[in-house]
Formats: C-alpha cells, structure tokens, sequence
C-alpha cells in the first residue's frame, strides 16, 4: 500500500471517530471547545500515529505540487479531511462559527 494511502486512511479514520461518536458525545459544544480538543487531541494523535510508522524511513509524500515529509503530510491531509466535516458538524449542531461560545 502506497504510504500516502496509509496516512489518509488514518487520518480519515481519527477525524471520522471524532466528529460522528465522540464530539456529538460531549456536553457543552461550542467552536472554542471543539478547536481545542481538535488542535489537542486529533492533531497530536495523527501526528503520532505518522511518526510510529515513517520516522527516521526518509520516504518522501506525494501531493498535489510538491513532495513534503510524512509530518507536513499527514498535517495538510488532516486538514483538508477536517475542515468540510467541521462546517457540517457546526452547522448540524447549531454551532456559531461567529466566534462567541
């Protein structure tokens, strides 16, 4: 399997276990709230999950204009896994986007 295929799937499948179980979980969902444990929790466990199988292999990630290393990968790719479903979640839950909890 192709290591790009491989962060995607693992990022695709932190994001989704995140926004379709455990935030819909939570009590108090606010835009702050839902960042934060973004940035925390997601980001430090993608990362981490990239590193245990690429660090130190020097395989370098194909994207769109430029190849990049496994953290800058799996960092962009998250992100533009993440930011679709963030607006969908916020606005399925009638989270303000106008940055006041």
């Amino acid at each position: 399997m192709a290591p790009e295929l491989q962060l995607l799937i693992v990022n695709a499948t932190i994001v989704l276990i995140a926004y379709l179980g455990i935030y819909p979980s939570m009590r108090k969902l606010t835009l702050r709230v839902v960042l934060a444990d973004d940035h925390a929790v997601l980001t430090a466990l993608a990362l981490g999950t990239a590193g245990a199988l690429f660090w130190g292999t020097g395989i370098r990630f194909r994207m769109l204009l430029f190849t990049t290393n496994w953290a800058v990968f799996s960092l962009v790719s998250m992100q533009a896994m993440e930011f679709p479903l963030l607006i969908w979640f916020c606005r399925k839950h009638g989270i303000d986007f106008g940055g006041r909890d």
